[in-house]
């Protein structure tokens, strides 16, 4: 088969960034060394493939903390890792790279829950496990780690409701940016959020703003011109990342004052909370999350029962039965944020609270 350029800049791509994980991109893991010098027969190789780039987890904590707890449990095993850049046609052209490497388990968060079908079913016919982490692919996966993603939704809209307080009326003018819908932990999120706040505000603006700051900046701005700023009170923003794109939107606007909270926990999301730019985050520890997911892929490798690790039941949009951990959300504010975060060793006082952050920190008690 011609190898087009585009693919072939990705084979390099994959090849340099994946050789510092242990063997080259090319070579095949059918066959390792065993401890004693003979050869053992299996793969020894995880694949992870992580969906995008712009919100800052994946690169920062996802990949390192799976890393690190593969090689805790199995250390023979190495990882390769790729990230689809926000791109559902390039992590498909790494999961076909992922088959011909010759791994074993294939850990993977979907940039498109449906795109990726293909891709798995393809996997799964070379009798690789998969493990869909964070977002449930469709297609055969033999199990799901994520959080409670209806539960983060709650948390979102409980957080709004919060923080408007006695401005939390059925005729109160809400903006609901949305993620990506091409992602079903968005349609999660937003089932979350809608349970907790129809009836006790009117939402009266609601678009995707499609995981990037810039769109969700663009359509709270379309908001503010369309309802007008003095008649929004509040917004609801599915992730920190764009959070920032429309507390930004606020700024240019002249809206202070406003209500909006995000999740993910990111770190300029906690100093906006600090600054009182932002209200809340909902807080996923990506440690459990990572950790939990490579236990199951070295599980998964070693032909091990994973049922006590994924012992509840999910139904994916394909309609296939998924063993799921479903781990537990938390509401950050600035009322927990050393009891979160801090207590947790995601960031550190000091990382927070930066010279331009110091003031609102010492009076937040943080410091």
């Amino acid at each position: 088969m011609k190898r087009t350029p585009a693919v072939t800049a990705l084979a390099v791509a994959l090849g340099f960034g994946l050789g510092a994980c242990g063997s080259g991109a090319g070579g095949s893991a059918s066959v390792a060394a065993g401890s004693d010098g003979s050869a053992s027969a299996g793969p020894r190789l995880i694949g992870l493939l992580l969906p995008e780039d712009t919100a800052t987890r994946y690169e920062q904590f996802d990949k390192p903390l799976f890393e690190a707890k593969v090689k805790s449990l199995a250390p023979d095993v190495q990882v390769r890792y790729a990230n689809a850049g926000g791109s559902a046609q390039t992590q498909a052209q790494q999961v076909r790279m992922m088959i011909d490497a010759g791994v074993g388990v294939l850990v993977v968060d979907a940039q498109d829950s449906a795109q990726i079908k293909s891709s798995i079913e393809a996997a799964k016919a070379k009798g690789i496990k998969v493990v869909a982490y964070d977002r449930l692919a469709q297609g055969p996966v033999d199990a799901y780690v994520s959080f409670d993603n209806e539960k983060v939704g709650e948390l979102q809209g409980q957080g709004l409701l919060d923080a408007m307080g006695s401005a939390a009326t059925p005729s109160a003018k809400v903006v609901e940016i949305d993620g990506d819908a091409a992602d079903p932990n968005s349609i999660d999120f937003e089932r979350g959020f809608l349970a907790a706040v129809q009836g006790k505000v009117d939402i009266a603006y609601d678009a995707s703003g499609m995981w990037k700051p810039d769109v969700a900046a663009e359509k709270a701005t379309a908001a503010i011109n369309q309802l007008g700023a003095k008649n929004i009170a509040g917004f609801y923003s599915a992730n920190d990342g764009m959070a920032a794109g429309i507390v930004s939107a606020m700024k240019t606007a002249g809206l202070t004052g406003v209500p909006i909270g995000g999740q993910d926990a990111q770190l300029d999301a906690i100093q906006r909370i600090v600054a009182g730019t932002q209200s809340y985050t909902v807080y996923k520890a990506y440690r459990p999350e990572a950790e939990a997911a490579a236990a199951l892929a070295v599980d998964l490798l070693q032909g091990r029962d994973i049922g006590a690790l994924a012992a509840a039941m999910k139904i994916s949009a394909s309609g296939d039965d998924v063993h799921a951990d479903l781990l537990t959300p938390v509401l950050l504010t600035k009322a927990n944020i050393k009891q979160t975060v801090v207590a947790d060793g995601l960031y550190t006082v000091g990382q927070i609270c930066t010279p331009t952050y110091a003031a609102a920190c010492r009076a937040d008690g943080l410091q």
